[in-house]
């Protein structure tokens, strides 16, 4: 199931079953999605789509494909390297991703696949790990590469905690959808033209079920927790020249049997 959280016609903030046929209009459901829901026969036309989640937390994998790591000329993590990006950085698909006026000039894009955590979970083995989660959706891990490496050297969760510097969406698949979420493939396409990135999840150095059961093995994961599970090569500063946002561009993440969150970029 396509689950979206949406703004109505008639300004109300909704949850939805979403239909690729019917792209105007969700069926509305009514519940607690992390707990007991039901979507009703009820259908209300979309005026623009919001997170899918409100996360309780967001939790983010560094260096978790090892071609990434390797552009990067940084070595290859033994643990997952954890940062968090501030909650207040979501922002749903078609919302505009704003170059902060401190730093507008060397804002990078990485795609990557997000997992959204359904209950809560503390100190799973990695066969157990999978039962928690509610989902998944696309994400970007926007990211200010002067804040996060110039300007104040190491500051990985300022240089990424902008707002508007997670979109996420454009819905949440249900893990009954997703067989495998480390078989998927990945890409980011600047201008609908220019494919920036293109890999799969199976080049990930820790896979999903391994990510749960660290992080849990440190903090309870609430449900609402999203996890940002790493970007895989052709990021931005890496190119020759590099390649950073600018205002006017539109950058999209596309991941195989979820689909595509696109996000205009503006000055703020």
């Amino acid at each position: 199931m396509k689950i979206i959280r949406f703004l109505s016609d008639d300004h109300r903030v909704l949850y939805g079953k979403y239909d690729m046929d019917r792209p105007d209009c969700a069926r509305i459901i009514e519940g607690d999605i992390f707990r007991d829901f039901h979507v009703t026969p009820e259908k209300a036309r979309i005026k623009s789509f919001l997170p899918p989640v409100q996360p309780s937390n967001i939790l983010a994998l560094g260096l978790n494909y090892r071609r990434h790591a390797e552009e990067t000329e940084m070595d290859i993590p033994d643990y997952p390297i954890v940062f968090m990006k501030a909650t207040g950085s979501v922002i749903g698909h078609g919302e505009p991703i704003l170059l902060p006026a401190v730093g507008p000039g060397m804002v990078d894009y990485e795609a990557e696949l997000a997992v959204v955590i359904g209950t809560s979970a503390k100190n799973l083995q990695i066969p157990e790990a999978m039962a928690c989660v509610l989902g998944y959706a696309c994400a970007n891990d926007v990211s200010a590469r002067d804040w996060q490496f110039e300007k104040q050297k190491g500051q990985w969760v300022r240089g990424k905690s902008f707002d508007t510097f997670c979109p996420l969406g454009p819905w949440l698949v249900t893990k009954d959808e997703i067989a495998h979420p480390d078989r998927l493939r990945i890409r980011s396409l600047l201008n609908e033209e220019d494919i920036l990135q293109d890999s799969n999840t199976c080049n990930m150095i820790h896979h999903v079920a391994a990510i749960i059961s660290f992080l849990s093995q440190s903090m309870t994961l609430l449900p609402g927790t999203v996890i940002l599970t790493g970007t895989p090569e052709g990021v931005g500063f890496t190119r020759q020249p590099p390649v950073f946002l600018k205002a006017g561009d539109r950058i999209t993440v596309e991941i195989e049997g979820i689909g595509r969150l696109s996000n205009p970029v503006v000055r703020e």
